[in-house]
């Protein structure tokens, strides 16, 4: 008979190490042993002797948040941010709470906090991944119920309202010079951000590899774009030119790194040293790049359709199935009218002024 086992040293062995059953193999699936030998390991740092504590009632979840972080969230697009959410707003309240003891109350006073702060979009995030989890843990035989069933985030946080925040021409103008002062990997990434309209996480997250500098395109590759497809972006001769600038690391094909080994990260502290360049403060965040980049194509008479497949927004539904036309001549020639635009908005012509009363009538 084949059985999975946990060598440790348990309370009162004699022996510096033994061997303990997790149960059968076919009785008991390999995850499931995993998930149960985290909870005896949790129960061991406790000092108590798993074999008389019940393993499945105590599971924290602290030990069952690793497994989710393992099994479910490993390998998604949002995987990195996840994690970081996760670590950060919930481990440190419920790590050594015992996930059945977990309850709706626990639930709406973690997020009551995080909306006091103000932070309601933070709250919005952090109670998605509370269900979630939650509905995992349940699909799984952790607990049979979820804590976070019957809340309703619009009345425990209230209403999501749209940004509907679009930078002026002036605010056009301060935080591209702003973005100037500031050194690499920042500034350039943040110029790539207004001129592309791409999304923080795709141009942040850029390599060398998907660029094809000859065609002037870059291939965002499924993992890393929100629709699981690969995405074209046309390059302009701006992009070019701020791509040129660019160092090369030698041990990694990263457009943006801090250390030449990994992806640029850190955006927050990034986003107060932009708002200590400008010269007023700074009333918008990163995406609202997006928005504008989407509202001055629609200025520029671009298409609605042009438009949103220039930003990344996917066609849906009979369109998306009839309508193959990669529309890749008109996103080039959308985005290299909004590149003119800019130029005349961050560094406008200089014009003879000519005093009337010198001038002809």
């Amino acid at each position: 008979a084949k059985s999975f086992v946990l060598w440790r040293r348990y309370p009162g062995a004699k022996n510096s190490a033994a061997a303990r059953s997790l149960g059968k193999v076919g009785e008991l699936k390999l995850a499931d042993a995993r998930t149960k030998a985290r909870a005896w390991l949790a129960l061991l740092a406790q000092g108590k002797d798993p074999s008389v504590e019940d393993a499945a009632s105590v599971t924290t979840f602290g030990v069952a948040v690793e497994d989710y972080l393992a099994r479910h969230v490993k390998g998604l697009r949002t995987a990195r941010g996840a994690e970081r959410e996760i670590r950060n707003e919930l481990v440190p309240h419920w790590a050594r709470r015992p996930l059945n003891e977990i309850t709706r109350s626990d639930v709406i006073r973690l997020i009551d906090k995080i909306v006091a702060r103000p932070a309601p979009g933070q709250a919005r995030n952090i109670f998605g991944h509370i269900r979630t989890f939650f509905n995992w843990a349940v699909e799984h035989g952790l607990v049979d119920a979820s804590p976070a069933d019957r809340v309703q985030p619009a009345r425990l946080i209230g209403p999501k309202m749209p940004r509907q925040r679009v930078l002026t021409d002036a605010e056009i103008k301060e935080f591209w010079h702003a973005a100037s002062s500031l050194p690499y990997p920042y500034g350039p990434l943040y110029q790539m951000l207004l001129l592309t309209g791409q999304r923080r996480g795709e141009v942040a997250g850029a390599r060398w590899r998907e660029f094809d500098l000859a065609a002037r395109t870059w291939s965002v590759p499924p993992e890393r774009f929100k629709s699981n497809v690969v995405h074209i972006v046309p390059l302009t001769d701006d992009v070019l030119a701020l791509l040129a600038t660019l160092p090369r690391w030698p041990n990694s094909d990263a457009l943006f790194s801090a250390d030449g080994r990994v992806p640029v990260s850190r955006f927050s502290a990034a986003k107060r040293a932009l708002d200590r360049a400008m010269a007023a403060p700074a009333t918008f965040v990163i995406h609202d790049l997006r928005r504008t980049v989407r509202t001055r194509l629609s200025s520029l008479r671009v298409p609605d359709a042009v438009s949103e497949m220039v930003i990344g927004h996917g066609r849906k539904g009979i369109q998306r199935v009839y309508d193959q036309h990669t529309y890749l001549t008109e996103m080039r020639e959308a985005l290299e009218a909004w590149a003119v635009r800019l130029r005349t908005i961050v560094d406008p012509p200089q014009t003879n002024v000519v005093p009337i009363s010198q001038g002809r009538l």
